[in-house]
């Protein structure tokens, strides 16, 4: 069965992005076969993957008005063999207004993936960092859910709110849902304070921290405007090789945890 995973966290700056495309070279690397899917209008993703979201014909946001299904807009990831990305553009802030107006408008993307998904043994949904309609969908969309988390306060606070989000997905709309884990991104080891946070984070929420957690570097600001993951820009560095350990771990069955009761 085809593993779908939400990248979600209502809060920005966190690394969302950075963590799907890094999964997603990671995943491709194993030898699975990966698709992307940019849910943000602000089109990070498609452009960190080396596509001009200006330039591109079709997106996301055809999909969600009926004119094209995912397997006509999903385009090949150069230099990445096995990897396909669901880019996005601007347009997908006016798809937002056109779901309020869909009967079932939560299982939107849901039921535009399936029939691609035996196309595929991971499916890596980008969230926009909001818990809106779109972030609403990827969540109804995804078996479960992983949580980028800045090693910081702020980011921190955010967590029990998108936690009360997933227990409304599950009520409504897709009751098997799960919380995968968090991924602790930007982590300094050296401080106390990013030590604290990443273990309060388990104590508070009970949900497992995965390991190991990803480091700062300036290779991740680098790689983007490359159109490259930092696994394609310095292979050999920290971040990679997290990145790397992260997908490996994923893959393995049996790492999905259900939301704390």
């Amino acid at each position: 069965m085809t593993d779908v995973l939400a990248v979600a966290n209502q809060k920005g700056g966190v690394a969302k992005t950075t963590t799907v495309h890094s999964l997603g070279v990671a995943s491709a690397e194993l030898g699975r076969r990966t698709l992307v899917v940019d849910l943000d209008p602000q089109a990070c993703l498609t452009f960190s993957l080396g596509f001009d979201p200006d330039a591109l014909e079709s997106s996301l946001h055809d999909v969600f008005v009926r004119r094209q299904g995912v397997a006509e807009v999903a385009l090949p990831v150069p230099g990445v063999p096995g990897l396909d990305l669901l880019p996005a553009t601007i347009d997908l802030a006016g798809s937002e207004v056109h779901l309020l107006t869909r009967t079932g408008r939560e299982h939107v993307l849901a039921r535009a993936l399936e029939p691609v998904l035996d196309n595929y043994d991971l499916v890596l949904i980008d969230c926009p960092p909001s818990l809106g309609v779109l972030t609403i969908n990827g969540l109804t969309a995804a078996r479960s859910v992983l949580i980028p988390l800045q090693c910081e306060a702020l980011s921190h606070r955010g967590v029990g709110q998108l936690l009360e989000t997933i227990e409304d997905v599950r009520a409504f709309a897709n009751s098997e849902l799960t919380v995968r884990g968090v991924i602790a991104t930007m982590y300094d080891d050296r401080t106390k304070h990013s030590r604290h946070i990443f273990e309060e984070v388990q104590a508070r929420y009970g949900i497992p921290v995965l390991q190991p957690p990803v480091r700062k570097s300036i290779r991740f600001a680098e790689a983007p405007a490359r159109g490259k993951s930092i696994l394609q820009h310095a292979p050999n560095s920290p971040g990679a090789e997290a990145y790397r350990a992260l997908a490996a771990e994923l893959l393995h069955p049996g790492v999905a945890a259900g939301i704390p009761g």
